[in-house]
């Protein structure tokens, strides 16, 4: 039986993904313009690029120092997660009493927005007295339910004999996970920090609540703050816009099969 041709798939692909870009080519447009976003017709193509858009963002506020911000508290919060998701993860792949009331609690805890637990976090956080610190903008996100669960899949996938074999050579839990589990969970572990950066690195509502000077703000409490420095923002915000994506967009084209594969991972055993 011949084979429908693929051509058509893909034409279709490539068409949806063009039009996916056109928003983003268009803040990168304006922020090397700075034209009005407004006018028509039109144009495709910048007329006159410049960088003074990129300039007035990194000398009008200290974005040196916001960039400083995001980037500690976007580490701290994937190391956290990184090693209490995985502790998580594999003590969830064990029968123990009331696995089962664990994981329902868990699944229970995903449903409430954490725009409902903001004041309790708020309490813990000042009566462990980290306000206006580093470590209190990223203590909510030291570990995430979603990413536990990531793990659990991927390390269930694991064969059991593995497992095994390394407690019959003597290793301890903690060896197993790093020795074992880890190397073969290499999708779960990209996704994990792809989607804590993206919650860390994009988190505005925490980081105000808990930051009581400017030299504690992150790069979204610092757009809000360069949107009230100067009238006319178009093309320096836009040139703002791209500064902050950038990052988050390399390191998920660099791990983006991994991350597919690590979404994907409890989907299908064999």
């Amino acid at each position: 039986m011949r084979r429908a041709p693929t051509w058509p798939r893909h034409a279709l692909m490539i068409a949806v993904s063009i039009l996916m870009l056109i928003p983003f080519y268009w803040v990168v447009k304006t922020s090397l313009t700075g034209e009005n976003i407004y006018a028509y017709p039109p144009r495709i193509i910048p007329v006159n690029p410049h960088l003074f858009n990129y300039v007035d963002v990194w000398y009008l506020i200290p974005f040196p120092r916001y960039l400083l911000n995001s980037v500690i508290v976007t580490a701290m919060a994937i190391c956290g997660n990184l090693l209490f998701n995985t502790a998580a993860g594999y003590a969830l792949t064990k029968n123990f009493p009331g696995r089962r009331w664990v994981v329902l609690l868990f699944l229970s805890c995903m449903l409430i927005p954490f725009q409902a637990t903001i004041i309790p976090a708020y309490l813990i956080t000042s009566w462990l007295g980290v306000l206006n610190t580093h470590l209190a903008v990223a203590l909510p996100l030291l570990s995430t339910i979603i990413c536990i669960f990531i793990f659990k899949a991927s390390f269930e996938a694991v064969p059991k004999s593995l497992i095994d074999a390394a407690r019959l050579d003597g290793l301890s839990e903690w060896r197993i996970i790093l020795r074992i589990m880890l190397p073969l969970s290499k999708p779960a572990i990209a996704t994990n920090i792809i989607l804590t950066f993206i919650w860390s690195w994009n988190a505005f509502l925490w980081p105000l609540i808990v930051t009581r000077t400017a030299d504690m703000q992150t790069l979204p409490l610092g757009l809000a703050r360069f949107l009230s420095v100067l009238e006319d923002t178009t093309g320096a915000l836009y040139a703002f816009v791209v500064l902050v994506l950038v990052p988050g967009l390399t390191i998920f084209l660099m791990a983006q099969k991994e991350f597919i594969r690590g979404l994907t991972s409890g989907a299908t055993k064999g």
